[in-house]
């Protein structure tokens, strides 16, 4: 199923929820680099599981309804690359039988040998909130780590992120209480990496310039990382679904178009100072910059 590209950031930065609405079809996004994707998932959770699934117990109900939910949606959605298998398993679009059931652990791990998504598990006590996180299966962090977050609010797992408190906390948390199980949502993030790894749970507010990235070499040595996180409520537990589906590409891949180039050179320029060094841009900002500022000019750039 092909669907619509990802939004490039456009100028100026801002913190904002930017929610898309999203057809139900569209919930899990499977591509070319399926195999890739799935290998190194296979191996975070066969040697490193802790450091990727996180459960407590009261998500017992909901994991096992996040289970069935994507097992269901694969088999519909995509007939010509999931299969039911024998003995409670589904054959994946590369051959894999991975086993479904048992306890909440088991199930997270069956979920992440799936799909190229990671998914978190929000819940609340109280219809009016607050949203915890509850359980996870996250194999492509973009700079945190599960093991920190599992348990708490969303107003605390976002509290590193400049202005969310002020800018976004009560409207995010508003949204939540409000999310309708036949009204899912998407949106998409960004980062500016200077590292190929899918699996990166550190790197935030790193200030020194990385000496490695230089204008001459940064199209290849960045890359450009987009999360495509959808939202969902399940609708027998209510639990809410955030999935994140990460793309990643070199820096020069995207920037064949000059405009392009000079626009996303006029998003950095444009993100705060204190959001840059969330997003630990000063490592290799000005490398970035000059190598965008000569794209964007029409001009040769190496490589």
């Amino acid at each position: 199923m092909a669907l619509p590209p990802l939004p490039l950031p456009a100028p100026p930065f801002r913190l904002a929820m930017g929610l898309q609405a999203l057809k139900p079809d569209d919930w899990i996004d499977l591509d070319a680099a399926y195999p890739e994707h799935l290998a190194v998932r296979e191996e975070l959770i066969g040697t490193d599981a802790e450091a990727v699934v996180a459960f407590l117990d009261e998500a017992s109900d909901a994991v096992e309804e996040l289970q069935a939910t994507l097992v269901a949606h694969l088999l519909r959605v995509f007939p010509d690359s999931f299969a039911s298998g024998p003995a409670g398993t589904i054959v994946t679009p590369d051959d894999r039988r991975v086993r479904l059931g048992g306890d909440g652990n088991s199930r997270l791990r069956a979920i992440g040998r799936l799909v190229q998504e990671d998914f978190c598990l929000l819940q609340a006590n109280d219809p009016a909130g607050p949203y915890r996180l509850t359980a996870a299966v996250l194999c492509f962090p973009t700079r945190w780590k599960l093991h920190e977050k599992i348990g708490k609010p969303l107003l605390e797992i976002h509290a590193p992120v400049p202005g969310y408190d002020a800018t976004l906390g009560r409207p995010v948390d508003r949204f939540f209480t409000l999310l309708r199980a036949d009204k899912p949502v998407w949106r998409v993030n960004w980062s500016l990496l200077d590292h190929p790894a899918l699996f990166q749970p550190e790197g935030h507010f790193r200030g020194e310039r990385n000496p490695a990235v230089t204008a001459e070499n940064a199209g290849d040595a960045l890359f450009l990382r987009f999360e495509r996180q959808t939202l969902l409520r399940l609708p027998h537990t209510g639990a809410i679904v955030f999935g994140i589906r990460v793309h990643q590409r070199p820096l020069r891949s995207l920037a064949t178009d000059p405009a392009w180039a000079g626009e996303f050179a006029a998003v950095i320029r444009s993100v705060p100072s204190e959001m840059g060094r969330y997003k630990s841009l000063p490592p290799v900002r000005d490398a970035a910059l000059a190598w965008l500022d000569r794209a964007a000019s029409g001009a040769p750039i190496a490589g």
